[in-house]
């Protein structure tokens, strides 16, 4: 197994003030359970958002060999926990291909499903799930 890339990230403020990444960005982070969170600042639930669905839909492109447009959007949703303190993330995946039909975008999410490293932190857990969907394009 050979390294391919390495980062490292440092947060000494916890959910209020800024993470940053050692040589790189710093980003302004917030708790959204916080009264008044800034709203400027980052979270966990969006930053998990950001990386699972850049990650997810460049192993889909990967996939497809770049010959058709997809799409990926990330739900993250923080619940108390079922069992335990605290809370936990609730995430869905939403994956579309451009010109294929329903049962093909299911075999592109189910393969690059598999082939994500952030998919793979994922895998398993019982808040987790993937869906495939038709196209509709990508929206802001």
């Amino acid at each position: 197994m050979s390294l391919r890339y390495r980062t490292e990230a440092i947060n000494g403020d916890g959910g209020t003030g800024t993470a940053r990444v050692i040589d790189g960005m710093e980003v302004p982070v917030a708790s959204p359970l916080a009264p008044n969170p800034d709203p400027d600042a980052s979270n966990p639930e969006q930053l998990l958002a950001l990386a699972w669905s850049t990650c997810l839909n460049a192993t889909a492109q990967a996939l497809v060999k770049r010959e058709r447009r997809t799409a990926v959007r990330i739900e993250v949703e923080l619940h108390d926990a079922a069992e335990g303190p605290g809370y936990e993330f609730h995430v869905d995946a939403h994956l579309s291909a451009e010109g294929l039909t329903l049962a093909e975008t299911e075999d592109l999410l189910e393969r690059a499903h598999a082939r994500c490293p952030v998919s793979k932190l994922l895998h398993g857990a019982s808040t987790v799930r993937v869906h495939a969907e038709e196209y509709a394009g990508v929206s802001s």
